[in-house]
């Protein structure tokens, strides 16, 4: 894409049709995402219950690293597309540098952490019960966490190729990956009769594949970023505003790290079951929450190029576009989940003890759908903006401050059946701290622009 070609579609391209253009091939292809999430997990609930169980204990480790991929891509977003905006293009193409640079570092620390600390990480979980969960987690989460390659790989392409308005090579690489990994899926489990270590290596292979493909594309179709290690120094300055935006982003999303965690923790004093029925709820929100996410990656770089622009309009216009798009997604997942609640955990081969934990629980966390719309576009943002510290505020707020705490009393005051009102109770609190949070953003950062 050519200078000229890039500002008619950032800086001119009417706004709803601009971030639609942007956002839906990442709203495509999080949609398989999500269908590749609720097929992995059907596959390993057909081994048995506890695999489910097992799966969903890793949720909260998994969530760790798609939490450094996710928030350091984040910051090279912002930056590079502020760059672009600003007609910088060395400093865009150093920024690309110095991302890849800092997702082989996450990538090692995180191949030493699957290594040392998987078991003791579901000890912490498992604890009297039965060791069958534990043994089959950690193979998972080993396999998983050491070859993660893919998945830095698959971040660091991808959000390069959407900083530059790239997002259908982005979308066709994600889509190859997660539908090689739904493929390999029953003939790793099944076939080769691997059990959940077979959903496992699905889902690295599924990861290098998208990744090397994200490889491919940069290197072929965008020429606005040169990928190239010779003479390559890390630059402490661009690494300071990559992560400027991005730790706030990579915190924010570790807290739902915590967030799971804790929140099995308080599960697995009832049953396992109810973990299993908590694990199955994070897939199916995952079909509603991930194209909203993927709105998200199409209006951070829009956002941002006219802030590096200095284009009010168009910032104010797009930023609500993306409220409208999200609330009717979460709208349609709050009524999925109101009217077939039975039917959606049927998909995970739900015996009458999960249905009748189940049922109810997701018909009251999708209350929270009604509200969390706003938070989330709120978030992309202030990081689209750079104030990503707002986005931590707001995450925190939601989940440590409010949601677990909730959680616990809920389950000492009202028992199983109490605990998932702790989602709408959170939400509320969230959105009200986006709401002020916005109208500072607004008064310090998009108001004084001319």
């Amino acid at each position: 894409m050519s200078e000229v070609q890039q500002e008619n579609k950032m800086g001119v391209m009417p706004e709803g049709k601009l971030l639609m253009n942007m956002s839906l091939p990442m709203m495509i292809s999080m949609l398989v995402q999500a269908l590749y999430n609720i097929v992995d997990s059907i596959f390993v609930s057909m081994v048995s219950e506890d695999a489910l169980t097992a799966v969903s204990m890793a949720f909260p480790m998994q969530t760790l690293l798609i939490a450094v991929g996710a928030g350091t891509g984040v910051g090279v977003n912002s930056l590079l597309s502020k760059s672009l905006g600003e007609k910088n293009y060395e400093r865009a193409n150093q920024t690309a540098m110095n991302g890849f640079f800092l997702y082989m570092i996450s990538y090692l620390v995180s191949a030493v952490v699957g290594l040392v600390a998987v078991r003791p990480f579901y000890a912490s979980q498992v604890k009297n019960a039965s060791m069958e969960i534990m043994d089959m987690g950690v193979q998972y989460l080993t396999i998983v966490m050491v070859f993660s390659f893919g998945l830095y790989a698959q971040f660091i392409f991808e959000r390069l190729l959407q900083a530059t308005g790239r997002t259908f090579f982005s979308m066709v690489s994600q889509l190859t990956g997660a539908i090689i990994n739904i493929i390999l899926d029953p003939i790793f489990i099944f076939g080769f009769k691997m059990g959940i270590a077979g959903a496992a290596v699905a889902t690295v292979i599924g990861q290098i594949v998208g990744g090397v493909i994200g490889l491919v594309y940069n290197l072929k179709k965008n020429p606005d970023i040169q990928l190239g290690f010779r003479n390559f120094r890390p630059d402490g300055a661009i690494i300071g505003s990559i992560y400027r935006v991005g730790v706030p982003s990579i915190i924010m999303q570790s807290i739902g790290s915590v967030m799971t965690y804790g929140f099995n923790l308080i599960l697995k004093e009832f049953s396992s079951t109810a973990v299993a029925v908590f694990g199955a709820y994070f897939k199916l929100q995952s079909f509603f929450f991930m194209p909203v996410f993927g709105l998200n990656n199409g209006l951070i770089p829009i956002v941002a190029y006219n802030y590096g622009a200095r284009n009010k309009k168009r910032m104010i216009t797009t930023i609500k576009w993306g409220y409208l798009v999200a609330f009717c997604f979460m709208l349609l997942g709050f009524a999925v989940f109101m009217l077939i609640p039975d039917k959606l955990l049927f998909m995970f081969n739900a015996n009458e003890h999960m249905l009748t934990i189940g049922v109810p629980a997701l018909r009251i966390i999708s209350v929270h759908f009604l509200i969390a719309w706003f938070g989330i576009i709120s978030s992309a943002s202030f990081q689209a903006l750079g104030n990503g510290v707002y986005s931590l505020y707001v995450s925190a707020a939601r989940q440590l401050v409010v949601l677990l705490p909730a959680a616990y009393i809920l389950a000492k005051v009202g028992g199983l059946s109490a605990i998932w009102w702790s989602f709408p109770v959170a939400e509320i609190m969230s959105a009200v701290i986006s709401a002020i949070c916005m109208m500072l953003t607004y008064r310090k950062v998009i108001r004084p622009l001319k």
